[in-house]
C-alpha cells in the first residue's frame, strides 16, 4: 500500500513575520520535533517544489502577484496582521507548490493521502489581496491543480477557527468546488455567516457554520454528521482538501473553542473515511492556523496517525444549544439546494 506523504522544507522556517507574532517559525519547529521523537509508521517525507507563475495566476490577480514579487527579499508590513521578511515570498511560493505537489502525488496514486506542513498559511488570501498572515491561498491553488488533473468536483473542508474568506471568494460563483467551513463567528475576518451560500452557478455550494465560541468535540461532530458529511456524500467529490487549522484547540491563545486532539483526529478520520468511500482515498490536508505550540503539534500528530490508518471517532458528550442553533441556521439556508437536508 502507498504511504501517507508529508511535505515540508526548511525554507518555511525562514518566513519571519516579526517578534511576538503568533504565526512564528516555532509552530512548524514544534510539529517537526514531535514527529522526530514519535515518527508515524506508514508515512514518508517528501520535498516540495515552488509554484509556477501560471499556477499562482490560476487563483491570484496579476496585480497581487506583481506586488508580492516586489516584496521578495525585503521586509514589509502588508496589513496590521501580515508582515514579510526577506524570505517570506519565496516561502509562500514554496508553500503553494507543496500544496500542488501533494495533490499531484495523491491524484496519481503515488501517495495514499498527504499533509503539506507549510507556512505561511493561506486561506485568508483573496484573489487580489494578501491578508491575515496569508500571502497566497494554498488550498485554492491546490483545488485548481486538482481540477487541471481531472477532478471535476473538489471538496474543500475548512476547520480553522477563522473563516477562510479568501477561499470562499475564489469559488463563490462556482459549483465545481464545494466549500464547507465551521468557524468562530462573529470573529476575524467578519465573513462566514450562514446566509453566505454562493451566487450564480455557485449558489448552494458554499457552506458556513458560524459558532459563537466555547464549542466542543461533540458540537463539531454534530455539524459533521448532520450537515457536512451528508452534503459531501451527495456531492461525491473526486478530491478532498482540508484547510487544517488547529486554532479551535482548547489551549489556543487566539481561538475561543474547546476542541481537543481527539476532536481533530475525529474530523480527519471522517474525511479519510469519506475519501475512501467516494474518491479512492484522495485526501490532502494543508496546514493553516494553530498557535498553542503543544495543542498544534499534538493535534497535527494525531491527524497524521489517522491519515496513516488509525481510526478515531468523535467523543460522546452534550452538544451546546448555540451550536444546534448555528447548525439549524446553516441547514435552513442550504435546504433549497440540497435534498439530503
Amino acid at each position: 500500500m502507498t504511504a501517507t506523504l508529508l511535505l515540508t522544507d526548511p525554507l518555511f522556517l525562514q518566513h519571519d513575520p516579526g517578534h511576538g507574532h503568533p504565526e512564528s517559525p516555532a509552530r512548524l519547529q514544534r510539529i517537526l520535533g514531535v514527529l522526530a521523537r514519535a515518527p508515524v509508521e506508514g508515512t514518508v517525507m517528501g520535498v516540495p517544489r515552488s509554484a509556477t507563475d501560471a499556477e499562482l495566476a490560476a487563483v491570484h490577480t496579476p496585480e497581487l502577484l506583481a506586488y508580492l514579487k516586489r516584496l521578495s527579499g525585503h521586509e514589509a508590513q502588508i496589513d496590521p496582521d501580515t508582515q514579510v521578511s526577506p524570505d517570506s515570498v519565496d516561502a509562500a511560493r514554496l508553500a503553494a507548490g507543496a500544496s500542488i505537489k501533494a495533490v499531484e502525488e495523491v491524484m496519481a496514486g503515488r501517495a495514499r493521502n498527504a499533509f503539506a506542513l507549510v507556512r505561511p498559511p493561506g486561506h485568508h488570501a483573496e484573489p487580489g489581496r494578501a491578508m491575515g498572515f496569508c500571502l497566497f491561498n494554498n488550498v485554492a491553488i491546490a483545488a485548481e491543480a486538482g481540477r487541471r488533473l481531472g477532478a471535476e468536483r473538489v471538496l474543500i473542508l475548512d476547520w480553522d477557527v477563522h473563516h477562510g474568506n479568501g477561499t470562499q471568494e475564489s469559488f463563490y460563483s462556482r459549483r465545481d468546488v464545494l466549500y464547507q467551513s465551521v468557524h468562530q463567528f462573529p470573529y476575524y475576518p467578519g465573513t462566514g455567516a450562514a446566509p453566505e451560500v454562493g451566487v450564480g452557478e455557485g449558489e448552494g455550494y458554499t457552506v458556513n457554520v458560524g459558532l459563537p465560541g466555547g464549542n466542543s468535540d461533540a458540537d463539531y461532530g454534530m455539524i459533521f454528521e448532520e450537515l457536512f458529511l451528508p452534503m459531501a456524500e451527495a456531492y461525491r467529490p473526486q478530491l478532498i482538501l482540508v484547510s487544517a487549522g488547529f486554532d479551535p484547540h482548547q489551549n489556543d491563545p487566539i481561538g475561543g473553542m474547546e476542541v481537543t486532539e481527539r476532536g481533530f483526529a475525529a474530523m480527519c478520520a471522517s474525511m479519510r473515511s469519506l475519501a475512501e468511500r467516494v474518491c479512492g482515498g484522495r485526501l490532502v490536508l494543508l496546514l493553516e492556523g494553530g498557535y498553542s505550540l503543544e495543542g498544534l503539534s499534538q493535534s497535527v500528530h494525531a491527524c497524521i496517525e489517522v491519515l496513516a490508518g488509525r481510526g478515531d471517532s468523535f467523543p460522546s458528550g452534550t452538544t451546546h444549544a448555540d451550536a444546534k442553533q448555528a447548525l439549524i441556521a446553516s441547514r435552513d439556508a442550504l435546504r433549497p439546494y440540497w435534498s439530503v437536508l
